[in-house]
Order: structure tokens, then sequence, then C-alpha cells
């Protein structure tokens, strides 16, 4: 059988992105080279790969899925030797497929990267962003290395390296009585509306925190991004529960105020999570290790309410 490593990135490209346009977009080539590739693999194997449907790309078959998983693995470990063999002669060379939290992102991954960056500048970064349940996909199927995520809501085998403990607190209107207390109760945010971000996994873990005491918020608003719940609290709709704070806004800039919760709540775990049946190639082990120094160094000590 004759095939190449380059016509098994075409095939996996179009397969992973559903469409012939979009996987030549992201590889920078013709769509006819996709086309070919795809060809040439279909008639290596006698069989289809794909189903063609006019206006909505292409799908695999049910044979295409399985050669599609095989292409993956493959792949991926053609990546992790091209990574190990550029590294024997110095620092890490390549890529790292980074998943983050959404709601975290943009307080979490700049100081890391930066610094990673500076430590392998030779090394490239894709990050691509989901809810905890993307999260999930993306390390299982293996379009991501590594997550920085929540530990909660991860099946038990998942490797999991905690680099920080984010207690949750309650962004509240600055206006309210209680954004003048240096702490609140749960029970005294009960008597306030609540805004939700309405996240999988994330909505459970917020009503829990009431649960626990016996209580039940008053949820009148829900929202699937933590930007659009800040801005609720400043137009004073209520009040909203969040685990990372922004450093750069913590007071009445936004029209809000950040305060600890006095209950004893779970403040889960934030850090760096792997697929526990993948290698670990030097790329993987720099990074992880980059994470570690900046957390025993406290910088994200100010992403949290109290270190």
């Amino acid at each position: 059988m004759h095939f190449t490593l380059k016509q098994l990135r075409y095939v996996e490209a179009a397969g992973r992105t559903g469409s012939i346009a979009r996987a030549a977009d992201e590889l920078n080539i013709s769509q006819s080279s996709i086309t070919a590739a795809i060809d040439a693999l279909e008639t290596e194997l006698n069989f289809d790969l794909f189903m063609r449907i006019p206006a909505k790309g292409i799908h695999p078959t049910p044979l295409g899925h399985e050669v599609l998983k095989l292409i993956a693995h493959h792949l991926e470990d053609v990546r992790v030797l091209e990574s190990e063999l550029s590294a024997l002669a110095g620092d890490p060379v390549g890529t790292l497929r980074l998943a983050c939290y959404d709601t975290a992102a943009p307080y979490v991954l700049p100081p890391l990267l930066k610094e990673f960056a500076r430590r392998y500048p030779g090394v490239r970064i894709s990050v691509q962003e989901g809810n905890m349940d993307e999260i999930r996909r993306f390390l299982s199927d293996g379009s991501a290395d590594l997550a920085l995520t929540y530990r909660r809501a991860l099946p038990d085998q998942t490797g999991f390296v905690g680099l920080f403990r984010a207690r949750p607190y309650a962004l509240l209107p600055i206006e309210h009585p209680l954004a003048r207390e240096p702490a609140v109760s749960l029970a005294a945010l009960c008597a306030l509306p609540m805004i939700m971000l309405d996240l999988p996994h994330a909505r459970e873990y917020y009503l829990s925190l009431f649960s626990d005491e016996g209580l039940e918020p008053q949820v009148a608003h829900s929202t699937k991004t933590a930007e659009m719940a800040r801005a609720l609290v400043a137009g004073g709709f209520g009040f909203t529960i969040l685990n990372i704070r922004d450093p750069g806004n913590f007071e009445a800039v936004s029209g809000s105020a950040a305060r600890p919760i006095r209950d004893d709540v779970e403040a889960p775990f934030f850090g760096i999570a792997q697929h526990p049946g993948r290698r670990r190639p030097r790329i993987i082990d720099r990074f992880i290790s980059t994470a570690q120094d900046l957390s025993e160094k406290g910088s994200y000590r100010e992403l949290t309410l109290f270190p």
C-alpha cells in the first residue's frame, strides 16, 4: 500500500474540519490537493472514506471513521517523534496544542504564554477555548495535548497537575449595601436575584454551594459568558458568583465589587489536564514545568481573592 505522510495529513484535516475548503484554508494549500489526497487513499483502500453532500461538506463513512482514528493516532506519534528528534539538538521546537477553559483563558493564559515563549521561542502554541464538556472532548479525541481547566468534572483517570485553588467569590453591584461589607454570606445573597453562569458543570457547581447550606438562590438571569455576567452585575441586575477574577478590574471601575464568601465553600483546583494514555514529550514537560514555576512564584495569586 502506497501513501505519503502529506496525504495522511490532508485527509485528516478534511475529516476533522468536515470540509475540503476549510482543510485547504487551514493547511494553506489548494482544494484540489486535498481532493487528490482523498481520492488516492480511497483508491488504495478500495472503499469510500467520505460521503460528499452538496452545500454541506463531507461526512466520514462508517469505515472512514475508523480510518480517520488510525490516521489521527499515527500523526500524533509522528508529531511526537518530530518534536523529540528536534529537541535532541537543543530546546524543544514544534507545536503545542493547548485547550483552555474559556472563562479563565483571558486571565490565566497571557502570563503563562509570555513566560513559555521567553523560555522556548521555537515552540508554537495553538490555543482553543471551550467549556468543560468541550475541554474533555479536546483531550479525548487528541485535538489538544494539554488543557488548562478545573479538576472538577474531569474523568478520574485524567492526568492533572494543580496550579492553584480558585475560591468562589460574589460579584455585586457597587451601589448595593452588601458591596460595603468585607465579606458576604450565601444566605444574604439569597435575598438578591442571581445571574447564573450557565455552562456545563458550572451551573451544578454554583447551585451546590447553596444547596450544601440548605439554601436556594433566586436565579433571575442566565448567561453563557462571564463577560455578560459581569456586565449584568454592573447594570444592577443582581449578583453572580465566579472563581477567577480580573486582576486589573477588581473594584468600582466596572461598576461592581468582588467580595469573598464567608461560608466554607468548595474551592476547586485549577491546573493542567492531560489524557492519561498519551505520551509526554519534552515539549509538554517543559510547558508543565513553566506553569509550576509560575505557581510557586505566586503569579496566579492575583487571580483569586485569597491566595
